[in-house]
């Protein structure tokens, strides 16, 4: 059986993993296959570790916190932990490091899996050198929802694939102003929606993006707003994929246009609901509409669970996820050469900079918390 340690308590540790954690303990098995989740599971409540300490008397529900990394390893055998990565995207490389040092080989690491190539390579060198096993999360890729779109892609009954287009709106204005845990809007709900582009029409290259700021009066936060990107696939295909932060209203939708027909899909849109809808529409038949559970966090981390336990090679999903980023880190310089040149324009550079920024509001707080502090810096796309 396997325990967990989860490092990093922010809202993806604590609000997304460690719920679904919760659910796949309590499961009979049902849902997810014949063997039951919970018989992966060492019965020891999952450990938890944050950079920046808790308040003290304060606690997380379900979760025994520990005040640093080596108190985790007094506390478990590496060989039967999965350790939840869930720092901010610009720390990963210096954490793993950290924790191979201590003798942890199994990573269930958050999306994005870096902000830039660079940092992906970092990881890459990491897992390499310390033969580690990282399974990435990826939430749209193991859901219900993009397994019946991948069918009917490949069954061919409504032709060739021709066009994606994604929607993905979210409220999300008042953590962009307080919490600067993402450079740019390419690296919130995008990761998802371009891995699923990837998974259904095959490898291809960034033409054309674009993003704007989130604003609030006279607050502002450069390249959180909205974004927006085109991709070419080799294959003939082109995805269309625009995101809103500041929307008023959620939505997260896919559109697949084919020759001959067309397929509809909502993804769930929050954890207060977990049903998705499919439409699918052949020219001159009648709609095909399906409603259905669509809990596709619970399913991902089941899986990697179960890859864990069962030594699964977990390479080519890295490798889609580094092609992401790669896709993301194009998009973010197309967006960047598109801005108007005044005063105020950003520079491809600035991407960059705006990572450093938000890994310097996290070092600034560990400081102030009494930690020392060590700072470090941390195309055509081919599907294998």
């Amino acid at each position: 059986m396997l325990h967990t340690l989860l490092v990093g308590l922010g809202r993806s540790g604590r609000e997304l993993h460690l719920p679904v954690l919760r659910r796949l303990r309590q499961d009979a098995g049902t849902g997810f296959g014949n063997a039951a989740p919970h018989a992966l599971f060492a019965a020891a409540t999952p450990l938890g570790y944050d950079l920046i300490p808790l308040p003290e008397g304060q606690s997380v529900p379900g979760l025994t916190t520990v005040p640093t990394l080596a108190e985790a390893r007094a506390r478990l055998d590496p060989k039967t932990t999965v350790i939840h990565l869930c720092t901010p995207p610009g720390q990963r490389a210096e954490v793993l490091r950290d924790l191979a040092e201590l003798g942890f080989s199994q990573f269930l690491v958050e999306k994005p899996l870096g902000v830039d190539s660079e940092a992906v390579a970092e990881t890459r060198a990491v897992r390499d050198a310390y033969g580690l096993r990282l399974a990435v999360v990826a939430p749209w890729l193991h859901s219900t929802l993009t397994d019946r779109l991948r069918r009917t892609v490949r069954s061919g009954r409504l032709g060739e694939l021709r066009r994606i287009t994604v929607h993905q709106r979210k409220p999300r204005l008042r953590r962009s102003l307080s919490t600067p845990s993402h450079p740019t809007a390419f690296d919130v709900e995008l990761p998802h929606s371009v891995g699923v582009a990837l998974r259904l029409a095959g490898g291809g290259k960034i033409t054309e993006a674009t993003w704007t700021d989130a604003t609030s009066g006279d607050r502002v936060v450069p390249r959180m707003g909205t974004a927006a990107l085109t991709l070419a696939h080799d294959e003939g295909a082109t995805t269309r994929i625009v995101t809103d932060l500041v929307s008023p209203v959620r939505e997260r939708s896919i559109v697949l246009d084919f020759d001959a027909g067309q397929a509809v899909g909502h993804y769930p849109i929050s954890g207060d609901d977990n049903y998705a809808q499919l439409r699918v529409t052949p020219i001159g038949l009648p709609e095909e509409h399906e409603v259905f559970q669509d809990d596709a966090l619970d399913a991902c981390l089941l899986r990697a669970y179960r890859g864990f336990a069962e030594h699964a090679d977990f390479t080519s999903d890295f490798e889609l996820q580094a092609q992401v980023v790669e896709l993301l880190e194009s998009a973010k310089q197309h967006a960047a050469a598109a801005e108007p040149v005044t005063a105020n324009a950003v520079t491809a550079s600035a991407v960059t900079a705006s990572a450093d920024t938000a890994e310097r509001a996290v070092d600034e707080r560990r400081a102030e918390a009494g930690e020392q502090v060590t700072s470090t810096k941390n195309g055509s796309i081919h599907v294998g």
